[in-house]
């Protein structure tokens, strides 16, 4: 082609082009064949005949943006953040794939991220070592190990919660660790808190990437010790603004180890944009333009190994490019993914589940009812939320009557979507007022049912149950807020823009109510998370997590 023997599809003339070799702007074109970058430069193609031009004159050219820590499954589904993302100009996301992993086969699970890998946007994957929550760690076999870290579209193992069981002289574990590294892909730590001596040990077990830094201090003492630093911008860590500002201002000259995530943010957290806006982020705080860019580009696509594919502008990478009106403006007029227009003056082409995501993952259906004595306290021992993620034991009276709970206190039971087992306790802290309320959105696939009124717990399950999931917020028998989850009882079918305006009313209803923190699904998900402390509600009982023990098992209902 470059010969003249063969004539591109597409001709971008006369752009800006970011080149993330040299850090320059570079004036040139850019020709496309099919999803494939084939020339950049100043050359025109000898002939015309079939050529698409497009002249992009006073536009400026940048790679896709990448999004190096997704979690695609935050009551969205992989298609819908997929497509959403590639609007506003992230058109590669490294996943991850803990979801698969516990509800479906292998096989089922890599044809499904091989059919995912047809959409515009390039979806990769990583792999997990550790479940978040008690059970199902027989699940985790070398076997499974394997299969995963040996499949193309898995770049990293990861992420790594339960480090210190490593720590502890885990051999299973350091072998998967190994195995990683023997492949060439990457390990990504969750490392938060971790001292330097901590950050250089988990570096010499082979660890290469964290992104729990929360401070600038914190992010400087991961770039010290060699690893990759993923920077956060969550809706539960808000922490970006500040890091960039304190590595600015301590002079902070080399950013190539350096890139930016949003860490799984919700679906109202994502309204104003995913990537773009973490290079706003980086703009404001002074960040250099250019290296704002490549932190969002190819720093991450370096790290991986994938920079001969995405996150530059140069022969033989995919075509996701983003056409800027201006350098200080990272929202995308135009949007070219894998060679086709997902944006296009301004007009949006949102793709959708043409892949049939949504038969993959079966639909649940909950056959059983609701009593009330399955809601009633079992255990003295309860939680208390000091804030979204982290829970503190609440000790109260064996038995406290309906009506005389205490201010701020619910009824809190986890049961299984089969009503196989239940946990019931009592809850400080989550929400004030809320009457009822319940979930089939959870950490583990269990039901959480919340609140002060029993009556009006079960209406709110009752409507889960008709919806065949969902999260529904109940008051005196009428129904105030619902999310319907249709995907497998956990995920929405609708697009973000439609699922955005259902999370704001929701939030909105739930806030009313006196949820205080930052984000209310991070709540429900962390309910059984056992990397945090300080106690957890999981579907073997109430666990003491530092105490390493079990304060009430759960009960068995059949």
């Amino acid at each position: 082609m470059v010969r003249g023997k063969a004539l591109p599809s597409l001709v971008l003339q006369n752009g800006m082009i970011l080149n993330a070799f040299s850090k320059t702007w570079e004036k040139g074109n850019v020709w496309i064949l099919g999803d494939r970058i084939v020339y950049v430069g100043e050359d025109v193609p000898a002939s015309n005949d079939g050529v698409a031009l497009m002249d992009c004159e006073g536009l400026y050219l940048v790679p896709g943006y990448v999004e190096p820590h997704a979690h695609p499954f935050q009551l969205y589904n992989p298609v819908t953040l997929a497509s959403y993302a590639a609007i506003r100009g992230t058109t590669t996301l490294i996943c991850d794939n803990l979801l698969f992993f516990q509800r479906l086969s292998d096989d089922d699970s890599f044809k499904i991220i091989e059919e995912l890998d047809l959409l515009p946007t390039t979806l990769f994957w990583w792999c997990r070592y550790d479940n978040q929550t008690i059970e199902k760690a027989s699940s985790f076999t070398n076997e499974r190990m394997d299969r995963w870290l040996k499949h193309p579209l898995v770049v990293q193992g990861g992420e790594l919660t339960d480090w210190p069981r490593l720590v502890k002289g885990d051999d299973q574990m350091l072998q998967w660790l190994m195995r990683t590294r023997q492949m060439g892909k990457q390990i990504e730590g969750h490392l938060p808190g971790a001292s330097d001596k901590t950050l250089t040990e988990m570096a010499l077990y082979g660890v290469t990437a964290d992104h729990e830094a929360m401070t600038a201090d914190e992010a400087y003492r991961r770039l010290k010790v060699g690893l990759s630093t993923s920077l956060r911008y969550s809706s539960i860590r808000p922490d970006l603004p500040d890091i960039l500002k304190g590595l600015v201002e301590r002079g902070l000259s080399s950013y190539q180890s350096l890139y930016m995530t949003t860490d799984g943010g919700t679906p109202a957290f994502c309204e104003s944009g995913l990537v773009d806006r973490l290079i706003q982020i980086a703009l404001d705080a002074g960040v250099p333009e250019i290296e704002a860019y490549l932190m969002a580009t190819s720093n991450p696509a370096r790290h991986y190994g994938l920079n001969r594919l995405i996150g530059e502008l140069a022969p033989g990478r995919l075509a996701h490019i983003n056409f800027l009106l201006a350098p200080d403006q990272p929202v995308p007029f135009h949007v070219l993914a894998k060679g086709k227009w997902v944006k296009k003056e301004g007009q949006e082409f949102p793709f959708h589940d043409s892949y049939n995501f949504s038969a993959k993952l079966k639909t649940r259906t909950i056959s059983w009812d609701l009593t009330q004595d399955l809601i009633e306290p079992t255990s003295h021992v309860g939680m208390e939320l000091k804030n979204a993620v982290i829970s503190q034991p609440y000790v109260y009276e064996e038995r406290m009557l309906e009506g005389e709970l205490p201010a701020g206190v619910c009824y809190l039971t986890f049961i299984d979507a089969e009503k196989k087992w239940r946990v019931s306790t009592l809850v400080k802290g989550f929400a004030d007022t809320l009457s009822g309320f319940a979930s089939s959105y959870s950490g583990t696939g269990s039901i959480i049912l919340i609140g002060r009124n029993k009556s009006d717990i079960i209406h709110a399950f009752n409507r889960v149950k008709e919806l065949n999931g969902g999260i529904v917020i109940a008051e005196e028998g009428s129904i105030l807020a619902e999310i319907p989850l249709l995907i497998s009882a956990a995920f929405s079918d609708k697009s973000l823009p439609e699922l955005i305006k259902e999370d704001k009313a929701f939030q909105t209803v739930i806030r009313d109510k006196g949820y205080r923190y930052e984000d209310p699904y991070y709540s429900l998900n962390f309910f059984s998370a056992i990397h945090l402390p300080y106690i957890r509600i999981t579907p073997a009982g109430l666990y003491d997590v530092m105490g390493r023990k079990m304060l009430a098992p759960s009960i068995r209902i059949n």
